[in-house]
C-alpha cells in the first residue's frame, strides 16, 4: 500500500481529557483543540496522531492488557531515538516519556510526527521502476548506517549482552514458542526449523546496534522523493548480530505477495527492484561487512517470524490484541514463515 501517513478516524483506548490535562502541563499553555486519532496497521503497541492546538506530534504507548515480561519495551524505543537524534540515521525527534500508567492507563511517550509515505508492500505500488530502485538503496543504506553506528559512543554500550547473540536468542525463542505452542502437531515445520538451527549455530561476536524489525513497513520515506526520513518501531531493537536485520529486511525475497507483502512472483526487474544478490552486495558495500549472510541468518529470521506470529495469534485468541483479526492473521503468517523457512533450510540439507 502507497499512501500518506495520516490519521484515520478510530477511537483511542484512554481518555482523551487526560490526556488534554497533560498536554496543558507539557506545553505550558491551555489546550482547547486535541484531536487523537489511531495510525494504520500494526499489531504491538497503539500509536496515535495528536494535534493539540496546532501542536503535532505521534503518542506511542503500551496497550492496555496483561503483557509478557520485556515485551512493548516502549522505554527502550524512546531511549534508542533520543540517542540517534543526533547521527546520521533518520529517526523521529522523541520529545517525552511518562512511566506514570495513571494518565492514560499505561507508560507512553511522544515524539516527532513526520509527513511522508509507508509502504506494508515491498512492491511499492505507485512508483516509477528509477524510483523504486532508489527507493530500495536508500532503504539499504539506512541499514548499514544503523549497523556501522558506534553504538558506545552514543550511550548505547549496555543497550545487549557481548557474546554469541544466536546462542540467546534461539532459547529465547524456543522457550516462547514453548509457550505459544497448542500441542505437539501445533506447527511441525516451525519445530523442524528449530532442530536444524540449533545444529548449526555459528560462533560470531559481531556485535552492532540492530533495529529488530526492520521491514519496509517500519521506515517512512518522504512524501515525494525515493529516500528514507524516519526508521520506526524500535520496539525490539537492541545489541545483536546485524545480519539478523538483514535477514528480516530481505525476507521479501523469499515470501509471496500475501505473505507480509512479498516479492515472489514479481518481475523485480520491469519493477526496478534489485536481485537479493544485489540488494546484498549494497549493503556489503555501505556497511564495510566483515561477514555475508547465509541461509542460517535466513532461516533465524523465518523462525522468529514464525514464533512472533503464533505470539500474535495467541493474544488475538485471548482478546489481548491491538487488531481485531489478529488470531487470524497471527497464525496464517506463522505458517508462512515457517513453510518459508523449511525451503530455505532445504537448499542447505535439512
Amino acid at each position: 500500500m502507497n499512501s500518506v501517513a495520516k490519521p484515520s478516524s478510530q477511537g483511542a483506548d484512554f481518555e482523551p481529557q487526560r490526556l488534554r490535562d497533560f498536554l496543558t502541563g507539557f506545553l505550558g499553555r491551555k489546550v482547547d483543540a486535541l484531536s487523537t486519532r489511531p495510525t494504520e496497521g500494526g499489531m504491538s503497541n497503539p500509536t496515535y496522531f495528536v494535534e493539540a492546538d496546532g501542536w503535532r506530534a505521534v503518542l506511542r504507548k503500551q496497550p492496555g492488557m496483561k503483557l509478557a515480561r520485556s515485551a512493548h519495551a516502549i522505554d527502550r524505543e524512546f531511549r534508542v531515538l533520543k540517542a540517534l537524534r543526533d547521527t546520521d540515521i533518520p529517526v523521529p525527534e522523541a520529545f517525552h516519556y511518562h512511566d506514570d500508567a495513571g494518565i492514560l492507563g499505561t507508560p507512553f511517550y511522544l515524539m516527532e510526527w513526520l509527513e511522508g509515505r509507508v509502504f506494508t508492500e515491498y512492491a511499492a505500488p505507485g512508483l516509477a521502476a528509477a524510483d523504486r530502485t532508489l527507493l530500495y538503496n536508500s532503504m539499504c543504506e539506512t541499514m548499514a548506517r544503523i549497523h556501522r553506528l558506534d553504538f558506545r559512543a552514543v550511550g548505547l554500550g549496555d543497550y545487549g549482552r557481548e557474546g554469541n547473540y544466536f546462542e540467546r536468542q534461539i532459547g529465547r525463542w524456543s522457550q516462547l514458542w514453548s509457550q505459544y505452542r497448542k500441542g505437539d502437531d501445533d506447527n511441525p515445520d516451525l519445530d523442524q526449523m528449530l532442530t536444524w538451527l540449533e545444529s548449526r549455530i555459528p560462533q560470531s561476536d559481531l556485535l552492532a546496534l540492530c533495529h529488530g524489525d526492520l521491514r519496509i513497513g517500519n521506515v517512512i520515506f518522504h512524501p515525494t522523493e525515493p529516500r528514507v526520513i524516519g526508521v520506526l518501531d524500535w520496539e525490539l531493537s537492541t545489541l545483536g548480530h546485524p545480519l539478523v536485520d538483514v535477514a528480516f529486511n530481505t525476507q521479501a525475497w523469499n515470501m509471496s505477495p500475501d505473505e507480509n507483502g512479498g516479492l515472489l512472483g514479481h518481475d523485480l526487474k520491469a519493477m526496478g527492484i534489485p536481485t537479493e544478490e544485489d540488494y546484498l552486495r549494497h549493503y556489503y558495500a555501505h556497511a564495510g561487512s566483515t561477514e555475508e549472510m547465509t541461509d542460517f541468518h535466513r532461516v533465524f529470521a523465518m523462525f522468529r517470524g514464525a514464533v512472533g506470529s503464533a505470539g500474535v495469534a495467541v493474544r488475538g485468541e485471548q482478546g489481548n490484541s491491538t487488531l481485531p483479526d489478529s488470531a487470524r492473521i497471527g497464525q496464517f503468517l506463522a505458517k508462512a514463515y515457517s513453510k518459508r523457512g523449511i525451503e530455505i533450510a532445504g537448499r542447505s540439507g535439512l
